[in-house]
């Protein structure tokens, strides 16, 4: 499988901008949802079962109403991948899942 290639300045421009709400922060890309605690907690746990499935995991830290994470590729340097935006728009789609569940 190898190293992955670490992805320039304008690619990860293009890249962001298809992921709104998702920032540059250094060599990471974050995002904070506003989502209720238990919501996040529901999150995580798929978040992480996703991530073990492709071998690609983010930093996730977890308020009474946030959930923010924190993604670079650890294998290639703490650098920005592809696959690093491939895990935000997974992780886009699980929030807004547990989001939608029943409050109460």
């Amino acid at each position: 499988m190898g190293v992955p290639k670490p992805m320039t300045h304008e690619e990860i421009a293009e890249h962001l901008a298809q992921l709104p709400g998702w920032e540059q922060d250094g060599d990471l890309i974050t995002r904070t949802y506003p989502i209720r605690y238990h919501a996040a907690v529901a999150a995580i746990v798929t978040i992480a079962d996703r991530s073990r499935r492709i071998h690609h995991h983010a930093d996730l830290d977890l308020r009474i109403d946030s959930l923010r994470a924190s993604i670079t590729t650890h294998d290639a340097g703490n650098r920005l991948t592809a696959a690093d935006f491939d895990l935000a728009h997974r992780i886009d789609a699980i929030v807004a899942a547990h989001q939608s569940l029943p409050l109460d």
